[in-house]
């Protein structure tokens, strides 16, 4: 049995109603940025590959509170932040701080750890399995260099587009591709979930997917153009694209969070962070590609009506004179 195999959904006339749900969530995640910034200093949750700091992760033998941790550590006058490592296991956690100290291996940090734990746990009860440090400059070229890897990305592919198909579709793809990211770095703004380089590399794949999918819808929608239109409007090819293309879409999209919702439950924390970036970047990029990158592509048509080439005219002029003697000895 196949999903949708006879869809006909008017998408483009709902597409009203996606630009409401879109200015939406384009609110909500400026106003999630905005409250950040005002409480914590910065748009976004960095992790310490981008704000600097050090990292300690430790293992207690038996199961311990992360209320105990946090309690030796205010006795000893840090303010860190201590968080679960793994799923409900209470024996892992991270120690994260802004501080950053030159030592080998970050031995200074460590023993700071190590010194402030010692008021409630003793040194055979637990173990520093990994210690991390990132000083400030190398936070910051990291973001610069995050941000560059994206930016290129979206160059590239504006390059592809317009080769493969012309500059209207590389338009409306990048603007469905910046809609998923900002769409996606809203809603982990909302969540207060930490921006590490793993998450960077979740954005990049979010990019890819999106503009499969985008691509997918952009093929088809090529290849109608090319058939006899048979009175059907702009608007009537790209709603038939779409639909076309949704079996597609729904089960590539369902399956692959299948996948990445059985590694943000079962994965550990390690991984969840980039499966809940790539969760959400298959479900706004899916809706992207069907209410972002066709509409915008329905906007520029109208905008600037593609003009038919010159080869393309003259074929159609030879059938029509080869059609015009047909008629004439029929009618003799």
């Amino acid at each position: 049995m196949r999903l949708f195999e006879n869809a006909s959904y008017p998408f483009m006339q709902w597409r009203r109603r996606a630009y409401i749900v879109t200015g939406i969530l384009f609110a909500l995640a400026i106003g999630a940025m905005v409250m950040n910034y005002a409480r914590i200093g910065s748009w976004l949750n960095y992790g310490v590959d981008f704000r600097g700091g050090s990292l300690v992760q430790l293992s207690f033998k038996d199961e311990v509170q992360v209320e105990d941790i946090r309690a030796a550590a205010s006795a000893a006058g840090h303010d860190w932040q201590i968080t679960e490592f793994g799923a409900g296991s209470g024996h892992n956690y991270l120690v994260r701080t802004e501080e950053f100290r030159e030592g080998a291996g970050g031995g200074t940090v460590q023993s700071q750890v190590q010194q402030a734990l010692s008021s409630r746990f003793q040194p055979t009860q637990y173990s520093v399995v990994r210690t991390e440090q990132v000083g400030a400059k190398v936070g910051d070229e990291l973001q610069y260099r995050a941000l560059i890897a994206i930016l290129l990305s979206f160059a590239a592919t504006m390059v592809y587009l317009w080769f493969r198909f012309e500059w209207r579709f590389g338009l409306a793809a990048i603007a469905a591709t910046a809609h998923d990211i900002l769409i996606t770095l809203g809603i982990l703004a909302i969540l207060r979930s930490e921006i590490s380089l793993g998450t960077v590399a979740a954005f990049l794949t979010i990019v890819g997917y999106s503009l499969n999918d985008t691509i997918v819808v952009f093929d088809r929608i090529r290849e109608n153009l090319a058939k006899p239109r048979h009175g059907r409007s702009y608007a009537d090819l790209l709603n038939l694209s779409i639909n076309e293309t949704l079996p597609r879409t729904v089960l590539t999209g369902s399956t692959s969070l299948l996948t990445l919702l059985s590694l943000y439950v079962f994965g550990g924390a390690v991984i969840r962070d980039f499966a809940l970036v790539l969760m959400l970047g298959i479900m706004i990029g899916t809706f992207s590609s069907i209410f972002v990158a066709s509409p915008v592509l329905y906007f520029l048509e109208n905008r600037f009506p593609h003009q038919a080439p010159k080869k393309q005219q003259a074929v159609r002029s030879q059938h029509t004179e080869r059609a015009r003697p047909a008629k004439a000895s029929r009618s003799a």
